[in-house]
């Protein structure tokens, strides 16, 4: 009776979300809800059946509620979002939460056994039980992986970054070495006053990031009295596109320091350009699209350049930028660019360092563990960390927050102070 209700219920949400979508908002935010649930139900409806091979017979029933429930609220989080807005923490902890860690952990479910699928058939034609026990045991690895996403997600890791800008580097784009320093202080720099730098980037104010913890990590980050302050995009979420003001309340504690802030567009501030300049501009903060302001800073002037997102056509449109700003003799040079796959167009020389963010660190590696690898590694995007060509210096930040589901599994976001040093 129980498989019935349930798999009757999963087919209501994914027939039922979709079509209330397009009824009120139109084909693409169905299509997008129609997708996610495609991709995430399966595995859902898979995950019950495997209850009473991994849980005594007398707590299945508690697992199955919580199915039902899970369920439940990933198709009431989906149709909220028809009607996007920030809601209240007890909607955001037991609704929207709890909804897309279900619609993740059933896509990596549904993944995961689909993967396994040719072993099962052969293991089940030879008669390998033992090989179809063992298999049995490791479909718990999503929900594993699952659970690490959210201690992963649960809130950016603390850290001073020390960065040395050099003379020389790799032809190509390679990472280099970085200091850092978690849950220490680093040791006093006795020759040079570093000039020292908060980064703000994708804090994707929405369920996972509300405006009380985005104000909090931004107080924190204020109270290590940074010089400059430069937020380098995709600040919204659907939920808070929909909620006006939200950006700004979520940013006031930058007032006090509004002659040091600076910010530049992400991909997804173009989404929502004006909620967006409302909340930097109410805030004192600088946004500057493909603009160039010299900054006075307690170890000399910066020259700091801001450059709009520009897709495809980001070789051309930075060749064009740096050209129409060339370099202040005895200043510093910084490039605020959101997306670092537009480094390797600049040429050698051009800037002293590259402030990005957009790839939130790589979302899924061994960061956590201490090493560097994440799934982005060999892709053309630098990811996370420093990176060098020539005497062009890259530091790409982890993130202050991540958009849609807690997928950060081993790549914790990033609260940190930056201490740049002019070698």
């Amino acid at each position: 009776m129980f498989e019935l209700i349930f798999y009757c219920l999963i087919a209501t949400v994914v027939v039922g979300v979709p079509l209330y979508a397009y009824r009120v908002r139109g084909g693409p935010y169905a299509a997008f809800g129609a997708v996610a649930l495609a991709i995430s139900m399966p595995g859902v409806a898979l995950v019950e059946t495997r209850f009473e091979r991994w849980f005594p017979a007398d707590l299945v029933p508690l697992f199955q509620a919580v199915a039902l429930y899970g369920v439940v609220v990933s198709g009431i989080h989906l149709a909220h979002l028809v009607r996007a807005r920030m809601r209240s923490r007890w909607f955001r902890l037991f609704v929207s939460v709890p909804g897309q860690v279900v619609v993740a952990a059933g896509f990596m479910m549904g993944v995961w056994l689909l993967a396994a699928l040719p072993l099962r058939l052969i293991f089940g034609a030879i008669g390998f039980e033992n090989g179809l026990a063992l298999l049995a045991w490791l479909d718990l690895v999503p929900i594993m992986l699952a659970v690490i996403s959210i201690l992963t997600s649960a809130r950016p890791v603390a850290e001073v970054v020390r960065v040395h800008l050099g003379d020389d580097g790799p032809e190509d784009v390679q990472r280099v070495a970085v200091e850092r320093h978690r849950g220490r202080k680093p040791p006093p720099l006795l020759d040079t006053r570093p000039l020292r730098i908060v980064q703000i980037t994708d804090p994707h104010l929405g369920p996972w990031q509300s405006v009380r913890a985005l104000r909090s990590i931004v107080s924190n980050l204020l109270d290590q009295q940074p010089d400059l302050v430069l937020l380098t995009g995709d600040f919204l979420t659907m939920e808070s596109m929909g909620t006006p003001g939200a950006l700004f309340s979520a940013l006031e504690p930058l007032r006090e320091r509004a002659g040091d802030c600076y910010a530049v567009f992400g991909n997804h501030d173009l989404e929502a350009p004006e909620e967006v300049r409302h909340g930097l501009a109410e805030n004192g903060i600088h946004l500057l699209i493909d603009e160039c302001r010299i900054a006075t800073t307690p170890v000399g002037p910066v020259q700091l350049i801001g450059a709009n997102y520009a897709g495809r056509e980001c070789a051309d449109h930075l060749a064009r930028l740096l050209a129409e700003h060339p370099r202040v003799e005895g200043h510093l040079r910084l490039l605020m660019l959101h997306d670092p796959l537009g480094f390797r167009h600049i040429e050698p020389g051009a800037v002293d360092l590259v402030l990005s963010g957009h790839t939130h660190g790589g979302q899924v590696g061994l960061v956590s563990l201490g090493f560097d690898w994440t799934v982005l590694s060999r892709s053309p995007w630098p990811d996370h960390g420093l990176f060098a060509r020539g005497s062009n210096r890259l530091y790409v930040h982890r993130g202050t927050g991540f958009y849609g589901f807690p997928l950060r599994v081993g790549v914790p976001g990033e609260a940190s102070m930056m201490e740049l040093i002019v070698d």
